[in-house]
């Protein structure tokens, strides 16, 4: 679904700002783990635009408990079923949101699979694949949003678009 050149810079800063939130906790699955040990001036390159703001999460989730929790259901009922906000806006924080979660259903399963398997090639195969597939997601999403288009990712952007 494409958007015209009508949706103002604001909504497009506004949309792609949540795509920040999958990437944040993705990076634990390349920080001090496996890709950005073995790339670590690309890695670092790459993430310097973001540094602050993982600073800011970091210290967000340490200090608030269920701080994810709270920032979840806080983007959900104040901006995705906020009919007053942009359908434009609305999609890219769903869409976001979902990324998360499975980012979040990751978390939960990759430290059963990591120790039943005990294989180092395979935990590092996944945790790679994990981390870069949501950093090229990260990339594609803000990249259309600053477009002004939406950012169609398959099955997860069929979702939002039943949601709302």
């Amino acid at each position: 679904m494409s958007w015209d050149d009508s949706t103002p810079w604001s909504e497009r800063v506004f949309g792609a700002l949540p795509y920040l939130l999958p990437l944040m906790d993705a990076i634990v699955y390349g920080d001090g783990q496996y890709i950005m040990r073995q790339f670590p001036t690309i890695t670092s390159i790459g993430l310097l635009p973001i540094i602050p703001f993982v600073q800011i999460y970091a210290q967000f989730i340490r200090l608030i408990p269920f701080a994810g929790l709270i920032l979840f259901m806080g983007l959900f009922f104040a901006v995705v079923r906020n009919e007053n906000i942009s359908r434009f806006i609305r999609f890219n924080v769903l869409q976001a949101i979902l990324l998360d979660l499975i980012l979040m259903v990751c978390n939960l399963v990759l430290p059963i699979i990591s120790q039943g398997i005990q294989l180092e090639l395979l935990t590092e195969t996944l945790f790679n694949t994990i981390f870069l597939g949501i950093f090229a997601t990260f990339a594609y999403s803000v990249f259309k949003t600053v477009q002004g288009q939406y950012a169609e990712i398959p099955a997860i952007s069929n979702a939002v678009n039943m949601q709302i």
